[in-house]
């Protein structure tokens, strides 16, 4: 059987330096993204590679990478690179590319907390941990996992009954509207 030719496409590099803000063309792949990123062990792409692969316009692949849910987010990429490509910011454009197009992320657990965490801001304007937390338990089915440990964190004042409030929710609002049209 032979293997199937893959086409490059501009069209995924314009999508996601829209949606992440990143000058994802610029990159002319130097690899010191990659050479600081302290989470590299755990990828299957490694950072270079998924800005590559978006310059090749290979969506399908990143889709269903493990290495755009394992990014620490940690921003050593962009300290490293001579063109202040934000490695993390496009790893969070595909993640909502991926879960706007109902493809199976490739860490479904952690994809469900990113879920529960985003949910939580946009409903409270703030992360509430507990419900955060309650509402990634029962997405992942795993309700009695760390219980004991949120004992221990609730007895000690660090997980809240009720989420904190927010003194300016119609800012907050006005800037979370922003950021879903500036995804489009």
């Amino acid at each position: 059987m032979a293997a199937q030719q893959v086409i490059p496409s501009p069209r995924l590099v314009l999508v996601i330096e829209k949606a992440s803000g990143q000058p994802v063309s610029r990159c002319y792949q130097c690899h010191k993204c990659t050479g600081g990123c302290p989470v590299t062990g755990f990828m299957d792409l490694m950072p270079h590679q998924v800005v590559r692969y978006v310059q090749l316009g290979l969506e399908e692949d990143l889709l269903k990478s493990k290495t755009i849910w394992q990014c620490a987010a940690c921003r050593t990429c962009i300290s490293r690179c001579p063109n202040g490509i934000d490695i993390a910011a496009i790893n969070d454009a595909l993640k909502q590319r991926t879960l706007a197009r109902g493809v199976q992320p490739a860490l479904p657990a952690v994809a469900a907390f990113h879920q529960a965490f985003l949910n939580s801001i946009k409903g409270k304007g703030r992360v509430h941990e507990l419900g955060m937390m309650i509402a990634f338990k029962m997405k992942t089915g795993s309700y009695f996992q760390d219980v004991l440990l949120g004992l221990q964190m609730f007895r000690r004042g660090k997980l809240r009954l009720l989420p904190e409030g927010l003194k300016n929710r119609e800012r907050f609002r006005a800037l979370w509207q922003g950021e879903k049209e500036g995804q489009r």
